[in-house]
Order: C-alpha cells, then structure tokens, then sequence
C-alpha cells in the first residue's frame, strides 16, 4: 500500500478530475470555479486529516464522502444566505439538487461532457488545452506554465477569462445531439491531438517526453471509444497513432535523459503490446469511407513499427506523407516529409525540397538539414547542426546535436 507522501498526489491525480468534473456537471459550467475550489479543498482536508488520524481503508470513498459533504455544505449557506437576502434573489434560479452522483457511470458520463464543454469553439485552442490539463487532468497551475512556457500569472489570466467565456456563452454541460456531434468532436480531437503532442515533444522541464500527457491524452481519448456517438473512424485512427508512438517511449530516451533519434533505437525495448493495441484499433478505424488525418498519421506510425529499412517500408511512408499533406498541409509534416524522401530517393532530393520549405525558425528543420548534408557537404551540415543546437530549447535537445556534431567527420 502506498504511503501518504505518495498516496495523495496519486489520488490527486487520478480523482481531483473527476470530483471536479461531476461537481461541475452539477453545478453547471457557471461554477465551474467552485467545483474546482471544493474538489481542492478536499484534497487539503486529505493531507490534514491522514498526517495526524493515519490513512482511512478506503482514501477513495473517504475523499468522495468528504467532497459531497462539503458540496452539502455550500447548498446549506447558500440556502440561509438567500432566505436573508431581499425576496429578488427569489427570483434567481433555484439551486440544484444536494444529491451528488458519484457512481462511477456517472464519473465517466462527467468527464466526458465536461471534455466537450471545454472544448467549445468559443474559447482558444491554448484555454482549451489549458482548460483539459486542470479539470480533466487535475494538473497545477505550475504544470500547465510549465507546459505552455510561460508563467503561473499568464496561466491564472488565461483560465479565469475562458471560464467567464464559457459562462457568457451558457455552454451546457453535455453530448452534443447527433446533428453537432461532427462539428464538436472535430475540436475535442484537436484538443487531444496536441495535448498529446505537448507530452511527445516536450520542450518543458528539460525533459524530451512528458509521458503523463501522453497517457492523459490516451485515457480521455478511451474516453469518447465508450460512448456509440463518439466511437468514430476518426477516434480510433487518432487512439492507434498515440499507441504506436507510446510504443517506443522506453526506446526513445536513454539513462540520461537524452533523445535517441529513431534510427538509433532498440527495437527491444519497444512495446509489443502497445503495437498490438494500435493495430486493433487502426483496424477499426478503417470501417467505411472516413479518412482523416490521423488514419494517415497512424499509418505512417505503424511503418515506424517495422525497424527493419526497404525500399517498400520508405516508397509506402513517402506516399502516406504525399496524401497526408494533401489532406491538410502543415509545415511539420512537409519537413517529416523530406525525411522519407531522403530514404525512397536519397539525400539529395531530400535536400532540395527541405531547402523549399524555409523552416528558419524550427530547430529541426536545421537538425535535418545537418543530417542530410553529411557526407555531401560536411561544412554545411556543420552550420546546420550548429543553428538547430542554438534554437532547441532543451539542454536535453542541444546535447544531442552536440553528440552528432562530435561525430560528423571532418573531411
């Protein structure tokens, strides 16, 4: 059995979210804050109470019953507070029921609504983001600076003002009817698809991948394959593409902390179960005519998942790509894009269409440029590898490049 220094930000993590989320979902998205404020509030009950009294048999009911306690508690004050106040406080909508609903259909039903609701169009991806990372996620708000770049104060700013957007906009806690089901889940897998993103390309903490957004990303996706409205092609195609690249987490980093590029990696060490799971669900993905940019994204993954280099595995990445960027163009696939093309047709055609691209500002658009001119032109690759240490972030990221420029020869 855990200890309490691990045991509450275990619990934290894992009930704060849903605590909050079906607070909220009773509350409605007006309150969001309160729910927030009493799901914290017994947390800090939590650490106060088990440091003198020890830890109850069951933390989980225990927090539970504290957290509908305290929710009780609040309807109590707010009854009295309105029985003293002028008769048009009457006229305010009546308060809800005091009953709290914490069976465990009920958390799933919560999270999920709550994972629409957040991820209304009205507010900015970053709040949404944000906004997942705190009720969904229960991280803090030293996490989320963290995981923006930026600082508490930015943070506390951009959560207060998507509250009060969601608040003005009365967004309803709720599955949008199937009419809307489309057009919202559009914006939740956004939301999740870069939530994962922050964790798969970490630039916080010094770290190259923060797996807890990752898995975080994983749980709420799950979350949608529960539901027959929301298990999608589109769903499952963007759940195989997170298996496949959570598949190679262990492989992708060595004992210092330092990135291991793909080519360098151990395919021992890659998570067989985690591939198999990506298949299955890549599988289901492909049931009628959807494609989306995660079937190609998956796709291409499960390539990866072959360590083994052809001219079948390159040709076939290198036309996912081609589709992929046909489908919806982003500078980061055009650049994933040259890669492949440096394996079907060789470096210098590789280099020709990197050099189109005119990435100045990416790191990596550099640290393939240095890769690609080894061999050809040492000097230049070089220069490259110099400019992409100098934009990473990362001292993680800036030693990597400076082990490949230890080993780029000097003739």
């Amino acid at each position: 059995m855990m200890q309490q220094p691990e045991l509450i930000p275990h619990l934290f993590r894992t009930e704060f979210t849903k605590i909050t989320a079906v607070l909220c979902k009773h509350f409605g998205i007006e309150h969001i804050q309160l729910a927030e404020d009493i799901a914290s509030e017994t947390f800090l009950r939590a650490m106060e109470t088990w440091t003198y009294k020890g830890i109850p048999e069951n933390p989980t009911a225990w927090l539970y019953v504290v957290a509908k306690n305290k929710a009780k508690n609040y309807f109590a004050r707010a009854h009295m507070f309105q029985e003293k106040i002028a008769p048009e406080l009457k006229q305010l909508t009546p308060a809800p029921s005091t009953e709290i609903d914490l069976s465990d259909k009920n958390i799933t039903d919560s999270q999920l609504q709550m994972l629409f609701a957040i991820c209304h169009p009205a507010i900015s991806t970053e709040a949404q983001i944000g906004l997942a990372l705190r009720i969904l996620c229960g991280f803090g708000i030293d996490e989320i600076a963290n995981a923006f770049l930026t600082n508490k104060e930015t943070i506390n700013k951009r959560l207060f003002r998507a509250r009060e957007k969601l608040r003005a906009e009365k967004v309803q806690i709720s599955i949008p009817d199937a009419a809307a089901i489309q057009e919202h889940l559009d914006t939740v897998l956004t939301t999740l698809y870069l939530l994962y993103n922050e964790g798969y390309y970490s630039e916080s903490q010094d770290t190259i991948i923060r797996e807890e957004l990752c898995l975080e990303a994983m749980r709420l996706t799950r979350l949608l394959l529960d539901h027959d409205i929301t298990n999608t092609p589109a769903v499952n195609a963007l759940l195989a593409l997170m298996c496949f690249h959570a598949s190679r987490f262990p492989a992708r980093k060595n004992e210092r902390g330092e990135l291991i590029l793909y080519q360098d990696q151990d395919p021992a060490l890659w998570n067989l179960e985690l591939i198999a799971q990506g298949a299955w669900y890549l599988h289901a993905a492909s049931q009628g005519n959807t494609l989306t940019r995660y079937h190609m994204e998956a796709t291409i993954a499960w390539w990866h998942t072959i360590k083994e280099d052809s001219s079948e595995k390159w040709e076939n990445i290198l036309q996912l790509y081609n589709r992929l960027l046909q489908l919806q163009y982003s500078p980061v696939a055009a650049l994933n894009r040259t890669y492949a093309l440096s394996k079907a047709r060789g470096k210098a055609a590789a280099i020709a269409e990197a050099e189109k691209l005119g990435l100045t500002d990416n790191p990596y658009y550099y640290a393939l440029l240095g890769e690609l001119y080894e061999g050809i032109d040492n000097g230049q690759a070089l220069q490259h590898l110099q400019t992409a240490q100098h934009l990473f972030k990362t001292q993680t990221e800036k030693q990597t490049i400076q082990r490949k420029i230890d080993h780029l020869p000097t003739t």
